[in-house]
């Protein structure tokens, strides 16, 4: 998410497109114990952006309602200047900030109306901290410096752009905000802390993997990731609405963050899981001029988020979360005061934030734990399995559907040995494709076959050329080489030194309804 695109003559800004073992051995034994159920007590909450630099100053203490009152004030960044000092954009420090913008009396302000805020670092259009101050005590005592002058309990790293892709700075930050989270609870303030990330309907991107695992390795206890659900571009189907691109988003997040917890050493339940997953949209116009995240689509994004349980939902922004005026023409540029759509008097706040009844506020008790699963996977059985059960041992071209632990997998290239439900961070990484459970009924699929006579039957004397066809139990197979003596039946189990290749059902098919026409 970007800063602001900021309106003044003088600054005109581009609107850009775990659990694990706590770092302080103090908190091992009862503690940990006590707060095992944390992420189940800990209530889903709900806090919308402001951009704090943008021009006109947006009065979120003005609160146009209850869903408004808890905001994630955006961003820190890095002085140009002075590498490890905290500003507001880039354009105010902090002091700077309370005497031009009264941000310390806003936020009071907002206070008084029962309204907490959160800190939210780096965003698109600077450097985030950790990329630009390189000495670690120096960086924790940046981050301590705001989290100690506003009182917040939760933070958000919003890292994206150069600042994802520069591990570097990745291993920095996640040392530093471990330390930062030791010292704030072992002081008796709770610390929780947020990774907000881009996302695609694929998942996180691997730098996106990357800074999650970084922060589990260096100790952190995070609260969750935060998913940008916006800006898809071409990973986003031509015709499918912002609502379905979101849910394959966060479902591919939830995925990811089950395999990152394990590799850690800290199983985590799907729950838990969930708890743990975030989702900030972009309401309205997005950067993407064809992108629109609709009021419908907002709707049916809190529902599903609260059936699911997701841990938080957020927007990008409440500065935005208005009607354009009649003065601003373009809708299909993005703006930073208004949505671009017409909201017929609606809060996109209202609306995401439905049922999200938690407060920004950490508790103490939110502390991560392993939650080591009893789960047996269910044994196979082939004769209540619509596709064979799939074998270490065996061989299996692309299109291949095989079952296994009661899921149909379809192979996506040539694979032997490929566990199907080998946990991987990308779809790449797998060459099995899910497709499904095993649905209460099914049977072996039988085979398509075609009659007698349609070629001849398979012989074990006769010589076969290099495209020749048989069948084989009325299956038909087509000779890849010249052969002699090698049965078709070998090709199920190893495809790539067999002669013989069965041809696709939908070949099968084809030939069949020939067949069938002529007569």
């Amino acid at each position: 998410m970007s800063t602001t695109r900021r309106l003044s003559p003088l600054r005109v800004g581009l609107a850009a497109v775990v659990a694990l073992a706590l770092v302080a051995a103090g908190y091992v034994g009862f503690d940990r114990w006590q707060s095992a159920q944390a992420s189940e007590t800990q209530e889903s909450w709900f806090a919308a952006y402001t951009d704090v630099t943008a021009t006109p100053t947006f009065a979120f203490e003005d609160v146009k309602s209850a869903k408004g009152r808890d905001v994630m004030l955006s961003f820190v960044v890095a002085d140009h200047d002075a590498a490890c000092t905290p500003t507001w954009g880039s354009y105010y420090s902090l002091q700077g900030a309370s005497d031009q913008l009264d941000l310390d009396r806003r936020i009071a302000r907002l206070q008084q109306q029962k309204g907490e805020v959160g800190v939210s670092f780096g965003g698109l259009s600077n450097d985030e901290l950790a990329t630009t101050c390189t000495d670690r005590s120096d960086l924790v005592d940046a981050y301590s410096t705001v989290v100690q002058r506003y009182d917040v309990s939760t933070v958000d790293y919003d890292v994206e752009g150069d600042d994802l892709t520069n591990h570097a700075a990745g291993e920095r930050r996640a040392k530093a905000v471990a330390e930062l989270q030791q010292q704030r609870r072992a002081a008796g303030h709770p610390l929780a802390v947020w990774l907000t990330l881009p996302a695609a309907p694929s998942g996180l991107t691997s730098d996106g993997t990357t800074a999650v695992a970084q922060f589990l390795e260096a100790g952190v206890d995070l609260a969750g990731v935060n998913a940008m659900t916006m800006d898809y571009g071409d990973g986003k189907g031509a015709s499918q609405s912002m609502y379905s691109a979101s849910v394959q988003t966060l479902q591919q997040v939830h995925r990811q963050l089950g395999v990152l917890y394990q590799r850690s050493g800290t199983p985590l339940s799907a729950g838990t899981l969930w708890h743990k997953v975030g989702a900030t949209p972009m309401i309205g116009q997005n950067d993407v001029q064809d992108e629109v995240f609709t009021l419908a689509d907002a709707e049916k994004l809190n529902t599903w988020a609260r059936d699911q349980g997701l841990g938080r939902m957020s927007m990008w922004s409440l500065n935005r979360d208005t009607t354009c005026g009649s003065n601003y023409v373009n809708l299909s540029t993005v703006s930073n005061s208004c949505s671009g759509i017409d909201q017929g008097g609606k809060l996109f706040a209202d609306v995401l934030g439905k049922g999200f009844t938690g407060g920004i506020v950490a508790a103490a008790s939110d502390v991560t734990t392993a939650e080591p699963s009893s789960t047996v996977q269910p044994t196979d059985d082939p004769s209540t399995s619509p596709y064979p059960v799939w074998n270490a041992d065996a061989s299996y071209l692309e299109g291949t559907k095989i079952v296994w632990h009661h899921n149909v997998y379809e192979a996506k290239w040539w694979t032997s040995g490929d566990l199907p439900d080998d946990p991987v961070l990308s779809a790449y990484e797998t060459p099995w494709q899910l497709i499904g459970p095993v649905l209460k009924g099914e049977r072996p699929v039988k085979q398509v076959t075609l009659p007698a006579g349609t070629y001849d039957a398979w012989s074990g004397t006769k010589q076969y050329d290099t495209g020749d066809r048989v069948l084989f139990s009325g299956v038909p197979y087509q000779a890849k080489w010249w052969n002699t003596g090698d049965s078709p039946q070998a090709s199920t189990s190893d495809p790539d030194g067999s002669p013989w290749v069965k041809l696709k059902d939908s070949e099968i098919k084809e030939l069949l309804s020939g067949l069938q026409a002529g007569n």
